[in-house]
């Protein structure tokens, strides 16, 4: 199997698009499910992959393990949850460049540099820029969903971060993706009821777990042996173009120029955030590295008189 960049690069990218692609296929199954009876499948399919691969051991955690893993299987359930809805009433783009500003702002906030604020400029004038000229245009439930979202995707890296610490491997987010998958439960099948029970349904709603979950994870762990965390992050960014295509190419669904704009902007202002982020962890690296050496570095002798 190739090692060089490029290769790492087209595995992101084919996972953006398989990422996109499933997201469109759910969005053509909302008028038979709804959107909750959507993320019960995609839960529920994932969270039985998952546990195949994973085969996470349910001894040796301690409470506050389990809390971190309960804590991150609600998270998953309300992001997918809120994400759906916000498809519902605004197009993939649109949705998913709204969802971008939750990891965007997060990065902003933990910065210690005064170029974040720049970045954060920028973004809110993308933001801007999406309601076409007015944000009338955009379903404004939609909005709030698209942004709480946003909000959930900042929690769920915090969240994954503290249940990579507590567990091994796949086993945290296994064991998070069947709490998130019971969490939905209720709500999938009040909104979907006996559509659940059909067999393309199940087939269809397996398709999307596949798509949107399973394998751009596989295609991620692959490219991250090959990629700087950095650069990962900067192709990433670009999901709002990648969900953009899809919509129009899958669901019909066009942009102003103006919302193109706005798009174009919050990717610029991601990938900023993301260099001057590793910037400054660089800086900080080498701080440290250069603190450690004097400390190791024997005193001068004393000139002898």
């Amino acid at each position: 199997m190739s090692r060089t960049p490029g290769f790492a690069v087209t595995l992101v990218v084919v996972g953006l698009a398989c990422q996109e692609v499933g997201a469109s296929i759910a969005v053509l199954l909302f008028p038979t499910v709804g959107p909750l009876g959507m993320v019960l499948l995609r839960l529920v399919f994932s969270a039985m992959v998952l546990m195949v691969i994973a085969r996470p051991s349910l001894r040796g955690h301690g409470r506050a393990g389990w809390l971190a893993v309960v804590g991150f299987g609600a998270v998953l359930a309300l992001m997918n949850g809120l994400f759906y809805l916000a498809l519902e009433r605004l197009p993939l783009g649109v949705t998913v460049t709204i969802e971008v500003l939750g990891p965007l702002t997060l990065s902003i906030v933990v910065a210690r540099h005064r170029s974040a604020w720049l970045w954060a400029g920028l973004a809110l004038l993308g933001v801007l820029a999406l309601g076409g000229g007015g944000w009338d245009r955009l379903d404004p439930v939609g909005v709030l969903f698209a942004l709480g979202a946003a909000a959930s995707w900042a929690f769920y890296i915090l969240a994954s971060a503290r249940v990579g610490r507590a567990f091994q491997k796949l086993d945290g987010l296994a064991l998070a993706m069947v709490i998130g998958a019971v969490l939905a439960l209720p709500f999938g099948i009040i909104d979907a009821g006996s559509a659940l029970l059909r067999p393309e349904i199940l087939g269809l709603g397996a398709a999307v777990a596949l798509l949107s979950s399973t394998i751009p994870y596989a295609l991620e762990l692959i490219a991250l042996r090959r990629l700087a965390a950095a650069a990962f992050a900067i192709l990433m960014s670009l999901s709002p173009a990648t969900a953009s295509l899809a919509g129009y190419l899958i669901l019909g669904q066009t942009l102003t120029w103006l919302e193109l704009a706005g798009m174009a902007l919050v990717m610029v202002a991601s990938i900023g955030a993301v260099r001057a982020a590793s910037r400054a962890d660089a800086d900080d690296r080498s701080i440290a590295r250069d603190r450690a050496a004097e400390e190791e570095t024997p005193p001068l002798a004393e000139p002898i008189a």
